[in-house]
């Protein structure tokens, strides 16, 4: 009885290792599921000139960037931004920062999807634009570059991906004395209203982008 005991328990155990994923298989599924690499996250800026961006874009999300998981620690995920220079940012440092903590994470849908390797490539393009200078000029030059330039270029470069409408400087509601004020800041009389320009709420509202997670 004993003996039989013994294998009936070996029996168990080894049903139970049959079940395990092996060790080749990638068990990151559910990491995934939230964040994959080159997704794009937004959130309200609590710097000087969001209110700005928002009252003259029309919505509340004043700031993005591109995400990445990067190699020096497992589940290490950070945001590659453009503020003052270009820098990554560890994920939840991101987060906090923005107001209330509040984000939205967007993604990219192609058929068939991106491949990894052609995000490797965006990685390398995003990364091309580290340590240059935030553009407070919104200008559509490469010499300074802000936040949402960074992931529509990043993104154009790739493949040619127009993620969000180009506009003009224009094309925003101009008219609100907060936005008067800060226009005045950076163009003095000359504002360039017909300079390229994009927004992050034209990136965010982009139907070539689906929302995967939201906090």
């Amino acid at each position: 009885m004993k003996k039989l005991l013994t294998i009936l328990i070996l029996l168990i155990a080894a049903a139970g290792c049959g079940s395990e994923e092996p060790n080749n298989v990638n068990t990151t599924a559910d990491v995934n599921n939230e964040f994959q690499n080159g997704d794009i996250i937004f959130q309200t800026s609590q710097s000087s000139q969001s209110k700005a961006i928002q009252l003259a874009t029309g919505s509340i999300y004043s700031h993005c960037g591109l995400i990445f998981k990067r190699k020096n620690g497992y589940d290490d995920w950070s945001v590659i931004e453009a503020v003052q220079p270009v820098k990554w940012t560890p994920l939840s440092e991101w987060i906090n920062r923005g107001e209330g903590d509040h984000y939205v994470v967007k993604r990219l849908v192609t058929d068939p999807m991106i491949p990894d390797e052609m995000l490797k490539k965006l990685r390398a393009i995003s990364e091309s634009y580290l340590g240059k200078n935030y553009d407070i000029h919104f200008d559509w030059s490469d010499d300074e570059i802000y936040c949402s330039e960074l992931v529509w270029k990043s993104y154009y470069k790739l493949n040619e991906f127009e993620i969000g409408e180009l506009e003009t400087l224009r094309d925003f509601d101009l008219s609100n004395n907060m936005v008067k004020q800060k226009m005045k800041e950076r163009y003095g009389d000359n504002i360039p209203l017909d300079e390229k320009v994009i927004s992050p709420a034209a990136i965010f509202n982009s139907d070539r982008l689906i929302t995967v997670k939201e906090e």
